[in-house]
């Protein structure tokens, strides 16, 4: 059994990539619930579990998050999602300061990757963005003031583009071709993998 899992993991793991295009139908609130429960569960320093996760789907919050979100810095603006692709919701991950003040950033390393790849394990695409009106998207949410902080987001849908994986050791920038495909490099493993020691 765990043979087979390790496969599936594995697998999953080589297929994901950022998705920065949409198809226009919406999330299961069932399905929703899976990824963060995913993030929930994620290992947490010393189990503190210092996070929160505020999901949003409502059509007209999406559209108010979607204005405090910054996509693709290499290929900007194409790589924004087009008019119609954006995505059909969010996980706002948020920090209680009270509970971890300093290193949270590994708890949300940890549920971020966990619910990215439960997300794809059924298809949805996602995109963890990190360029966030941090002050705007409070007041959007309606988070209280003082303890609790935004990290980062989680955009969600069903893919409408297929990323490319590329081999790469000389540039690590993403780009688009001519027919807008995208071409994501990943360092090659030989390069970076050592046995032993360094």
């Amino acid at each position: 059994m765990s043979k087979s899992f390790s496969k599936t993991m594995y697998d999953l793991v080589k297929s994901r990539r950022s998705i920065r295009q949409f198809q226009p139908t919406p999330l299961a609130r069932e399905d929703l619930l899976k990824v963060a429960d995913a993030g929930r569960l994620a290992p947490s320093a010393s189990n503190l579990q210092p996070l929160e996760f505020v999901v949003v789907d409502e059509p007209e919050k999406l559209k108010q998050v979607f204005a405090c979100l910054q996509w693709a810095a290499y290929i900007r603006p194409q790589g924004d999602p087009r008019p119609g692709q954006e995505p059909k919701a969010y996980v706002v991950v948020v920090v209680n300061k009270n509970i971890r003040s300093q290193g949270y950033e590994r708890d949300v390393g940890a549920a971020m990757e966990n619910m990215i790849l439960v997300a794809w394990s059924m298809g949805i695409g996602s995109c963890w963005l990190a360029s966030v009106d941090r002050a705007k998207l409070a007041q959007i949410i309606k988070l209280p003031a003082g303890e609790y902080v935004i990290d980062s987001v989680l955009a969600l849908g069903y893919p409408a583009e297929s990323p490319i994986m590329e081999e790469k050791d000389d540039d690590i920038r993403y780009w688009q071709d001519d027919l807008g495909q995208l071409h994501v490099p990943k360092r090659k493993l030989p390069r970076i993998l050592h046995w032993n020691e360094f």
